[in-house]
């Protein structure tokens, strides 16, 4: 796999088009204007419908949250002015602070607040478990209401402070597997509906009436002072593109510049190459559990003894980057849970024998292998054409289908057959935070027909996932760890791919990106 053959070269970006933006005027409203290109298109807005980063990234624009997290990752009370739990720990009584507003005018109530919550609660790993061992929900009165649970449940902070939005009661009241139609929060943004056209553009003003906490902004949690009107994203999938924009000014901050591409824009007068990424972010190769030819646990193990996480990092961010690191299993290097267990699994010497008698041991007749791939999305398409080189080497039936990423989502919740619309294989990645925690890793999730996309059915999983629940101390839980990393590397929910961190590129006028798991847009200034 040659990753120059995602781009035609550096040459490119002389000649790449503009992507149709007036030049920055010299005024006051341009200075307050901030012009974004995001990793992804926004194609669906609804984070409980959806998991795409992309659409948690504008959730927190849009919708505020009970708890977030801090650059230690604790969870730190956001739209509460207090919670408290009963001795029993079967009482959580939740306090909203004074002033909350959702952005057509109306307060935000605790009736908005349990309404959010029982539709995340559908979809959600956490929030599913919660639900199990809820007896109910009530509210007490419009600023207060009351988790009452039939056993303890002492991480419900760190389950709603993971992309946990809370939405007026009539919009939450939708069918948490159908998509919300409008979009009124209480965030320090207001998403503009009759501006939005997916696949171009994504348009957000700043929030007169929300109310941010009196403390100093830390990852995602704190105060969120919005001093920007006006937001602007515009998607374009050509690195190039967005390379030659962010120079001339046309555009303020990419997300994601192609690796390729980084050398020349640190050397670009106006332009500033940093990393803003807390934890990195991992990628991996994710199975459809529920149908042929991937139901089978052999053909899955032989994936994974010919992936080589050198080759996918290499084709994400460069060959010899100092930005990435292999030799990395089912949790995020550096945090707790992380170990060697099962490891020789991915890091022993890669044999293509040996892999392909998994292949037939495992009664492949040359079942069509659909992987998924989204042209749009320089990172996740850089991973998946390593993956079909794999799955072609191995002497799969591979069926490289490249689309956008807003259809590679919609075909992914296809429970069907691969000859009915279906799928085999998609990549994608998370951050290190999602990685280093059980509670909040969908793709360790092993509750079949219930569990992320793909669908991986494990009890012995669920098990493990269950017993670090109710662990009362760090050693427990490491050790758990261990058992569910081994578990991984027999079972093979998933390939993990590697760490990368990705730098940003942002024009020296614009200051104040916080270091966090997500780009964030308060705090930030433009002179």
């Amino acid at each position: 796999m040659h990753r120059r053959s995602l781009l035609t070269g550096a040459a490119a970006i002389g000649a790449a088009a503009s992507i149709g933006l007036p030049r920055p005027a010299l005024s006051q409203g341009a200075a307050r204007t901030l012009k974004f290109v995001p990793q992804a298109n926004l194609a669906n807005p609804d984070p409980v419908w959806t998991t795409t980063i992309v659409a948690a990234n504008h959730a927190h624009m849009v919708w505020d949250q009970l708890w977030n997290f801090d650059e230690n990752l604790t969870p730190r009370l956001q739209m509460l002015a207090g919670a408290t739990t009963s001795a029993d720990g079967l009482t959580w009584t939740l306090t909203l602070r004074d002033g909350l507003m959702f952005t057509d005018g109306e307060p935000v109530r605790s009736n908005d607040c349990v309404a959010s919550l029982l539709r995340w609660m559908k979809r959600d790993g956490m929030g599913q478990r919660i639900a199990a061992q809820m007896n109910e929900m009530k509210v007490t009165n419009d600023k207060t209401f009351e988790i009452l649970l039939k056993k303890p449940f002492a991480l419900i902070p760190m389950a709603f402070a993971n992309n946990c939005h809370m939405m007026p009661e009539r919009m939450a009241k939708t069918d948490a597997f159908q998509q919300i139609t409008e979009y009124v929060g209480s965030g320090p943004f207001r998403f503009i509906r009759d501006e939005w056209v997916s696949g171009s553009r994504a348009v957000y003003m700043k929030n007169d009436k929300y109310l941010p906490r009196n403390e100093a902004p830390s990852n995602m949690a704190g105060g969120k002072v919005a001093y920007l009107d006006r937001v602007e994203w515009h998607i374009t999938g050509d690195p190039a593109t967005a390379a030659s924009a962010i120079q001339t000014g046309e555009i303020d901050w990419v997300e994601q510049p192609l690796a390729d591409l980084l050398p020349m824009l640190g050397r670009a007068p106006g332009v500033v190459v940093e990393s803003t990424d807390l934890f990195g972010n991992i990628g991996l190769i994710r199975f459809n559990h529920m149908h042929p030819p991937f139901n089978n646990q052999k053909l899955r193990q032989a994936v994974l003894a010919m992936v080589d996480q050198k080759d996918f990092l290499a084709a994400i961010m460069g060959a010899d980057s100092k930005l990435t690191e292999s030799g990395v299993g089912v949790f995020t290097p550096g945090t707790p849970l992380a170990s060697d267990a099962g490891m020789e699994k991915l890091n022993g010497k890669r044999d293509l024998a040996a892999a392909k008698k998994l292949v037939a041991e495992s009664g492949y007749k040359g079942e069509k292998v659909v992987i998924m791939a989204p042209t749009d999305f320089a990172v996740i398409n850089a991973m998946a054409q390593v993956t079909a080189q794999v799955c072609r080497d191995l002497g799969l039936n591979v069926d490289y289908v490249a689309t956008d990423w807003g259809a590679l989502v919609q075909r992914r919740a296809s429970r069907e057959p691969v000859e009915k619309g279906g799928w085999s294989i998609f990549c994608t990645y998370g951050d290190g935070f999602t990685f280093s925690n059980p509670a909040v890793y969908t793709a360790l999730w092993g509750m079949g027909e219930k569990a992320w996309f793909g669908w991986y059915n494990s009890p012995k999983m669920e098990a493990l996932r269950d017993s670090w629940f109710d662990a009362l101390d760090l050693p427990t839980q490491q050790r758990l760890g261990r058992e569910m990393q081994s578990l991984a590397m027999e079972e093979v929910p998933f390939v993990p791919l590697g760490l990368w961190r990705q730098p940003i590129a942002r024009r020296a006028n614009v200051t104040g990106i916080l270091r966090a798991t997500r780009p964030l847009f308060w705090n930030i200034k433009k002179a």
